[in-house]
């Protein structure tokens, strides 16, 4: 008869250690799988936020060459032609796009940095600064602003 006890001891806790072994096992396999999906979730939004933070450069880029075109025509009003306003109104239309996807994607700090910057290069595409050297000092502020903020929250 103890030897039955002993069996039915031996079978009762071999089973609760395996089941507890199973158990211990599942958590931490849950755990691992949990910080593996946060570490990808994390890694793509920061490539989301790197995406969007490049092509507001590449847009604001864009924006200051359209300047330039307009302060080397022969004056102001001339460099205004129906191209090169179809051209703004395409290039302003996404970059202000791109500025709240800034918001959506970053947040707000950045977002202000990202619509002063966008602004001084919406200003210089429509107001006569007296040159290009003259546009290029007024965005020279605003574009350092952004590109170094930007850098702190892409860390």
């Amino acid at each position: 008869m103890n030897q039955f006890w002993a069996s039915l001891i031996g079978v009762v806790l071999g089973g609760g250690m395996s089941f507890l072994a199973q158990l211990i096992t599942t958590r931490q396999a849950t755990r691992t799988e949990d910080k593996r999906q946060v570490t990808q979730l994390a890694e793509a939004r920061r490539v989301e936020r790197l995406e969007v933070i490049r092509e507001f450069i590449q847009l604001t880029q864009q924006g200051i060459r359209l300047a330039e075109e307009r302060y080397e025509a022969p004056d102001w009003s001339s460099g205004r032609t129906p191209e090169w306003a179809a051209a703004e109104r395409l290039l302003i239309e996404r970059l202000w796009i791109c500025e709240r996807m800034i918001l959506v994607l970053i947040g707000p700090e950045l977002y202000q940095v990202a619509w002063n910057y966008a602004g001084a290069v919406h200003h210089v595409l429509w107001e006569d600064l007296g040159g290009s050297e003259a546009a290029w000092d007024h965005l020279r502020s605003p574009m350092n602003i952004f590109l170094n903020a930007a850098h702190e929250k892409l860390g």
